[in-house]
């Protein structure tokens, strides 16, 4: 039996995943000229991705997702150290070992290793699971501030600035809102989101 230590990072899944997005949109946009043109009028912008990389509490909550995943991977380290040890001990003893016993020792231990993975695959939906709550408690606080600032610049339609291909941008209304947004709120607070436990979880 191949006994495969396949337990990646649980931080890996969260950070920087908004404000990537952000930055992968304005390296796009600096990699050739604007295309330009007259402003339409009533026609407005907006990035949530940026909203949420560069508003105040959108970069708080970036920073206590990053905690709670090098917290998840701290546990997850501290429940696989003792059967990796066990793991090595069972390696240096297998020759010494009769067939029956070296079956019966691989089959606690690969229960183990199985135990440690559907135990990541827990945190990692719960972290998943953090996120998208925290994300949703940000656009709660950003929405009222997006309508003001559409009325404000006399918007009669609004774009998702991502889509958009190139043309005039005057209108966008993301550096408005960040700003409004950073005057409402600068900070948020949520624990681990508590899951029940997936039968199936290590599948997944």
């Amino acid at each position: 039996m191949h006994i495969v230590r396949a337990l990646p990072a649980l931080a890996a899944i969260l950070l920087a995943a908004v404000p990537a997005a952000a930055v992968q949109a304005q390296s796009s946009g600096q990699s050739s000229p604007p295309l330009g043109g007259p402003a339409i009028s009533g026609v407005c912008y907006l990035s949530r991705e940026a909203i949420f990389a560069n508003a105040k509490v959108g970069k708080a909550a970036s920073e206590r997702l990053r905690q709670l995943a090098e917290q998840a991977q701290s546990a997850i380290e501290a429940e696989r150290k003792p059967i990796d040890a066990d793991v090595q001990t069972y390696r240096s003893q297998a020759a010494s070992l009769s067939a029956d016993q070296r079956q019966s020792r691989e089959q606690v231990l690969g229960q183990r290793m199985q135990k440690v993975q559907e135990d990541q695959n827990q945190r990692s939906r719960e972290l998943e699971a953090t996120r998208v709550k925290a994300l949703g408690q940000i656009a709660q606080y950003a929405q009222p501030v997006i309508a003001d600032a559409y009325r404000s610049k006399n918007c009669g339609l609004l774009l998702d600035r991502n889509a958009v291909l190139g043309g005039n941008m005057a209108n966008d209304l993301t550096p408005l809102v960040v700003q409004g947004l950073d005057a409402k709120i600068t900070t948020i607070s949520f624990n681990l989101e508590q899951l029940p436990a997936s039968s199936d979880g290590a599948q997944k």
